[in-house]
């Protein structure tokens, strides 16, 4: 007679194959704490195979993030710095980097760290982040002067949904080509 094994999992097998699971997660993405626990959470909600309530995977979880955060593998501060010069490299006003690190999770206290050390850094960065749109999208001061005025709504249109406030935008436009040339061969 074959002996059936024990379909049921131990807590502590589990937490082993979470932690592992995180790894694995972390060496590929380089996630949030929070978009590590979602990624968890589905992950074992699609098992169908444990025979454990939600509410003990959640708090499994838990205790597999404490332990990787006490082990500084994930940091929501670091997340939120290397996220923030990773957007202003490409661009993004302050206001759209705000908005990113809220929705992956990051607490206000990192966020607001994040953003004032941005404007400790750089008083205007969100004029000369709208100065890289600009390039980047070949829209205002980089237009031939000719097309500028027809394309000026189109452009304010475009720097306002990159996030950038109307002063900023209405700075950004109203530069001279030659002023703009030499702004981007400072950045």
């Amino acid at each position: 007679m074959i002996p059936i094994k024990n379909k049921k999992k131990t807590l502590e097998v589990t937490v082993d194959e979470m932690k592992n699971f995180s790894f694995a997660y972390i060496e590929k993405y380089a996630p949030s704490k929070q978009q590590l626990r979602t990624y968890l959470l589905k992950k074992y909600i699609k098992l169908n195979s444990l025979q454990i309530n939600k509410r003990d995977i959640s708090n499994l979880i838990d205790i597999v993030l404490e332990d990787l955060e006490n082990a500084k593998f994930i940091n929501d501060k670091f997340y939120s710095n290397s996220k923030a010069k990773s957007l202003i490299q490409r661009g993004s006003s302050i206001n759209k980097i705000r908005n990113y690190l809220y929705s992956k999770g990051i607490r206000d206290k990192y966020i607001k760290e994040t953003i004032d050390q941005i404007k400790e850094n750089n008083e205007d960065q969100d004029f000369f982040s709208a100065i890289k749109i600009c390039k980047k999208k070949r829209i205002g001061p980089s237009r031939n002067e000719n097309n500028r005025e027809l394309f000026y709504k189109k452009d304010m249109g475009i720097l306002a949904r990159s996030g950038f406030d109307f002063e900023t935008s209405k700075k950004v436009m109203d530069l001279e080509q030659e002023d703009y040339k030499r702004i981007i061969n400072l950045l």
